[in-house]
């Protein structure tokens, strides 16, 4: 946003002897007196970014009338930052006005663009709109063709461009702004059309360019270089396109310097929205889902007033999601339906949902219908993935096969870890459902390497369990165990009890066939060993011979495959045969 009048470099709260004078001013009536007391107490709080205080004797300043343009217009920054929009957009809108009325037709222009662009970031289109064509217009009539809030005027015009799909227009419009501010050396100017430069970059397949772009921008928000709302504003835009692009490395370090500048203004309220959406999504990728419903939960409080805030939908889908991997089937469906009614699609986690509920036809023409919707771009990945995992199940190999080409193309023009472990994921998953175990494990391998390196640890028990399957179709069982652990253990602590069903039905038929495939013999020996018997007491009990006892063990242990006497008693237990009527 432009940045107010009076702000870093002509902070009128660092003016001594204006102070002094005021305030030697005898007579003053008292409510006049106390204005100006606070005053300076308010324009203390702003320079030390004690955005509340601030608010509060700048409203006491302000009901005795003596606020001036300048400090209004500092007024609506700290009340922003303080998370009240309301008397923000009214304090800006009277700063123009009074600037307007000053002659200061530059400064009234800026207060217009600035309020124009934070009413339709927050979903405000017609009072957004107006206000520009306001901006626009007084410069216009006042013959003000060279100044710094034309560049401020054409960054709306890029995002419009940008969203069309015309990025050679949004790219040179960006640009155009970005010259403006170097040449009336306006910092706030220059970081927001080179960040929206990065954003059209990435946006039209440049990511590395783009990724270069945002770290140059961040390197000038972290110094300093810019107000505190345009450094909320580059913090959350950046870190949105690094989770888009699935940038988690990126979007984690700049997260945590957000979330040190934040704690710095312990009065700030203002970028807890869409940010937090953000760190939830990077905290659900490190596991801590408590963590990550509970920013959500305030996140979208905080996006639902005023109505029409961008990101609602994300959080929305996010909690959905959740949810649906906690086995909350119920609370899912409600959130993807809110999601899609603030525009945020519900796939592919509403097509996952519907498998997870059973119904596999429904998530086949679901996912079906998201491939179709979906076009080109990080966003399709997620889709792609959800298209093996239902497709396999559905038993059509061929349509996941094409899915995991596609997501393994995607993954080599984008070089980020999460989309190198999930095009290894699909395809060691499509490897071992045509039988390939070895082939499988190969690009399981892959894939853990990289959820480890991004310390995601769903992921990575997601893929173990189908590594647990591959090792025991190789007859590795000691290694088959081991994942099948891992992996339980993981959604136990995360709480995904989807996942925990999943297994343990698989494992309940698996262990029924394996069960039913020992013979009467068997059983008894297998009843035997749970009592802690050798093969020699066996023999004895049962009246054969010890080595017809040890082909029993070995059949035992490779029908239901198992590596230990220890383990075939658990299995015993487990599966109620040690009594003698079984």
């Amino acid at each position: 946003m432009p940045p107010a009048r009076g702000g870093r470099k002509h902070s009128v709260g660092r003016q001594p002897a204006y102070r002094l004078i005021r305030l030697l001013i005898v007579k003053t009536d008292e409510p006049e007196r106390d204005g100006l007391v606070a005053i300076n107490r308010a324009r203390d709080a702003y320079d030390r970014q004690a955005w509340r205080g601030a608010c509060e004797q700048y409203a006491l300043a302000d009901r005795a009338g003596l606020l001036g343009p300048h400090d209004l217009e500092r007024f609506a920054d700290a009340a922003l930052l303080a998370g009240r929009d309301a008397e923000s957009a009214d304090a800006l809108s009277r700063a123009h006005h009074e600037f307007l009325n000053r002659g200061d037709v530059e400064a009234a222009a800026g207060c217009g663009a600035r309020l124009g662009i934070r009413l339709l970031m927050n979903g405000d289109m017609a009072r957004g709109t107006g206000w520009l064509s306001r901006a626009r217009r007084v410069l216009d009539e006042s013959g003000c063709d060279d100044c710094a809030v034309h560049g401020y005027l054409l960054i709306p015009a890029a995002i419009r461009a940008m969203a069309a799909g015309d990025g050679a227009t949004a790219l040179a419009t960006f640009g155009q702004a970005v010259a403006i501010g170097q040449r009336f050396d306006d910092n706030d100017l220059v970081l927001l059309a080179r960040h929206g430069q990065g954003r059209v970059l990435v946006r039209t397949g440049k990511v590395a360019e783009g990724v270069e772009l945002f770290d140059e921008v961040m390197i000038g928000v972290t110094a300093g270089e810019a107000s505190p709302v345009v450094v909320g504003d580059v913090y959350c835009s950046v870190i949105s396109a690094c989770a888009d692009i699935f940038d988690f490395r990126r979007a984690q370090e700049w997260t945590s310097s957000l979330s040190a500048w934040c704690a710095a203004q312990p009065d700030l309220v203002y970028h807890r929205g869409e940010c937090l959406v953000h760190r939830a999504e990077l905290a659900q990728v490190h596991g801590a889902w408590t963590d990550a419903m509970r920013e959500l939960t305030e996140a979208s409080e905080r996006l639902r007033d005023p109505p029409g805030q961008r990101g609602v939908g994300v959080a929305f889908y996010q909690q959905a999601e959740l949810h649906r991997l906690r086995g909350e089937f119920e609370k899912a469906e409600e959130m993807f339906r809110l999601a899609n009614q603030a525009g945020r699609p519900p796939q592919p986690g509403l097509a996952l949902l519907r498998l997870a509920q059973g119904r596999l036809e429904a998530a086949t023409a679901s996912i079906r219908n998201a491939l179709d919707d979906t076009p080109s771009g990080p966003r399709r990945s997620r889709v792609l993935s959800a298209v093996v995992e239902i497709m396999l199940a559905a038993k059509d190999t061929t349509a996941a096969r094409a899915a995991a080409a596609e997501l393994s193309e995607v993954a080599i023009e984008l070089p980020v870890p999460f989309l190198r472990a999930a095009a290894a994921h699909a395809l060691g998953s499509i490897a071992l459902a045509e039988g390939d175990a070895r082939g499988a494990l190969a690009r399981f391998r892959v894939a853990l390497a990289s959820w480890h390196e991004l310390d995601a640890p769903y992921e990575a028990a997601r893929t173990r369990e189908l590594a647990a399957i591959a090792h025991r179709l190789l007859g590795d069982t000691d290694s088959a165990a081991m994942d099948l652990d891992d992996a339980v253990r993981v959604f136990a602590q995360l709480g995904a009890t989807t996942d925990i069903a999943r297994i343990d039905a698989t494992v309940g038929r698996e262990s029924q066939a394996r069960t039913d495939t020992l013979t009467a013999r068997e059983v008894e020996v297998l009843r035997l060993i749970a009592t802690g018997k050798t093969n020699r007491s066996i023999a004895a009990a049962l009246g054969i011979s010890e080595k017809t006892v040890a082909r029993h063990v070995s059949n035992i242990f490779m029908k239901l495959g198992l590596s230990s006497r220890a383990a075939a008693t658990a299995y015993a237990y487990e599966h109620d045969l040690t009594s003698s009527s079984t």
